[in-house]
């Protein structure tokens, strides 16, 4: 059974915008997938919006909060998910074999 990591690396931010101090943009996340000695990753970015009613100061954002804003704006999480089970399976079943020629062993 494969076990999912999600992780942010990084986040991009403004310094100032309307009055906000460290307004994220940007957030830089990988999904990791582990399946006893098999691994898959996918690493990508991604923009959200700027926050419009409710605003969390940087200090305060946690990492449920900030892995919603990725799913809500654009980041399949199931379909991440998937990608990277597929390389696992690759791994553990490859579809494709590179092979030397038999004679030149």
């Amino acid at each position: 059974m494969t076990t999912f990591t999600w992780t942010v690396s990084q986040l991009n931010c403004y310094p100032q915008s309307d009055n906000k101090t460290n307004v994220v943009f940007n957030i830089h996340w990988r999904c990791t997938g582990t399946d006893g000695n098999y691994t898959g990753t996918v690493y990508s970015t991604a923009s959200v919006p700027a926050p419009t009613d409710s605003f969390t100061q940087f200090a305060d954002l946690t990492k449920d909060q900030v892995l919603g804003w990725l799913w809500a704006n654009g980041v399949d999480q199931t379909a991440t998910e998937t990608a990277v089970q597929q390389q696992i399976d690759n791994q553990i079943n490859p579809p494709v074999l590179n092979l030397n020629p038999p004679w030149s062993v």
